[in-house]
């Protein structure tokens, strides 16, 4: 390197995620063998988001950028030779996004250093990465404590001949996680008709959409759980669970080129029944005891001096007809009948398959700020402390305490043979409307 022995950036306390509206300090450290002739050194703090129309592509079609401050902290002269740092400090705004990187686009955030050199001299260059973590607290996402359930219902038919009706209803115990919870989804299948069904298949799908010209979405499958086939003129109920993995949050509040949803996918192919449950996965887990607010949830007031009829049930659930979804099922909900709702007892489907990976690999990607968790998954998702996978995760990439040295974590995730996406995102199918009004 010449004159130059050392040119680094170190950030205090070896810091290296930081939130939205903190305060990001440090010191350029320059080693010289001999003295150097500068016209500046400056520190710049940056932060942009990038996305490409082609996987793994950083020449990127659609640019944004959320600041860039430049700092001199040394002016034109004679740097002598020796050791020597330079403190800056910047301020990070409070509308910044989360760091993400997919292989469509990234949200990237990096301190550089400069030294400007007179003409015809050699510039000096470094930069070292950051990482920014906006919390997503599930307790402030609108209508988040509503009933998470959608039922559809469909004909099965062979040569134009209706032979029965087939009602699916799907439902969560939450609308919202967060990494290392456990998704309890609860299937109710009435085959009305005198055949059998295909087996039913479960799924927590990941829907990344990226802006450019035009817009394109990523579909993953982060797990799946397929259950049996029900009989003909048979009621059946599948229980299942899946546990949440290290996930970036939903929405990626801040950035207008990538956003991120989640949704359970609950399907059959014969007859081809779809429902869909859209979830929200974020930082903070919703806590049922915390009163929501009068704009986000309607008040029922009780008329003064008049008793209730009936003594209030324990743990009340909100009903079914007040979720809502920005997905359209594939046919209309349907209301059961008394005779359906009574008709015989119901059976166990019982799960074939399961995708989830090997429970071991969660001791390193367990988020530890789940909730409640059973004591058999508690000796599973012991987690060893803060991280966050900046591709799949919302935590660390390091694993650190106080003024130690970070140390790269490994983030498994839990995800089926299929998970690896196309050569090219998909085109987002149209809504239900659209599909109305083309017809």
């Amino acid at each position: 390197m010449g004159k130059l022995l050392e040119f680094d950036i170190t950030l205090t306390n070896n810091k290296a995620v930081y939130n939205p509206g903190e305060s990001i300090s440090g010191t350029v450290k320059i080693k010289l063998a001999k003295s150097l002739q500068c016209q500046a050194i400056k520190v710049s703090c940056q932060g942009s988001c990038g996305v490409t129309n082609k996987l793994n592509d950083e020449v990127w079609a659609v640019e944004e950028q959320y600041f860039n401050s430049t700092l001199s902290v040394a002016d034109k002269g004679t740097v002598p030779s020796g050791d020597h740092s330079f403190p800056f400090q910047f301020l990070i705004p409070d509308t910044a996004p989360t760091s993400y990187e997919g292989p469509y686009g990234k949200i990237t955030y990096r301190m550089k250093a400069f030294i400007d050199t007179p003409r015809f001299s050699k510039d000096y260059k470094v930069q070292k990465a950051f990482f920014l973590l906006k919390p997503l607290n599930l307790n402030e996402v609108p209508d988040i404590e509503k009933a998470n359930v959608t039922t559809v219902s469909k004909q099965f038919t062979y040569l134009l001949i209706k032979s029965g009706a087939l009602t699916l209803k799907a439902k969560t115990d939450q609308r919202g996680y967060v990494p290392g919870q456990v998704i309890k989804l609860s299937t109710d299948v009435h085959n009305q008709s005198d055949k059998k069904t295909s087996c039913i298949l479960a799924s927590l799908v990941q829907k990344v959409t990226y802006k450019t010209k035009s817009v394109a979405c990523d579909f993953r499958t982060i797990a799946e759980v397929e259950g049996a086939g029900v009989k003909g003129g048979k009621r059946a109920e599948w229980k299942e669970q899946i546990i949440v993995p290290t996930l970036p949050q939903s929405g990626l509040a801040g950035c207008s080129l990538i956003s991120i949803d989640y949704f359970l996918k609950v399907s059959l192919k014969f007859p081809e029944v779809l429902v869909i449950l859209p979830i929200f996965i974020g930082n903070v887990p919703f806590d049922p005891t915390i009163p929501r607010t009068p704009s986000r949830t309607p008040s029922r007031p009780t008329p003064p001096n008049t008793a209730p009829r009936v003594p209030p049930r324990p743990s009340p659930r909100p009903s079914p007809r007040a979720s809502t979804s920005s997905l359209t099922p594939s046919a209309p909900p349907v209301e059961e009948s008394p005779g359906q709702a009574g008709g015989g007892a119901r059976e166990v489907i019982s799960t074939k398959s399961h995708s989830q990976q090997d429970p071991s690999a969660w001791r390193a990607s367990a988020s530890p700020s789940g909730p409640t968790l059973t004591p058999s998954l508690l000796s599973v998702l012991a987690p060893a402390g803060p991280q966050f996978s900046i591709s799949t995760g919302s935590t660390i990439p390091f694993f650190f305490e106080g003024s130690a040295t970070p140390i790269p974590t490994s983030c498994p995730l839990v995800l089926p043979p299929g998970y690896s996406s196309q050569e090219y995102p998909h085109e987002p199918p149209p809504t239900y409307e659209e599909s109305c009004s083309r017809n």
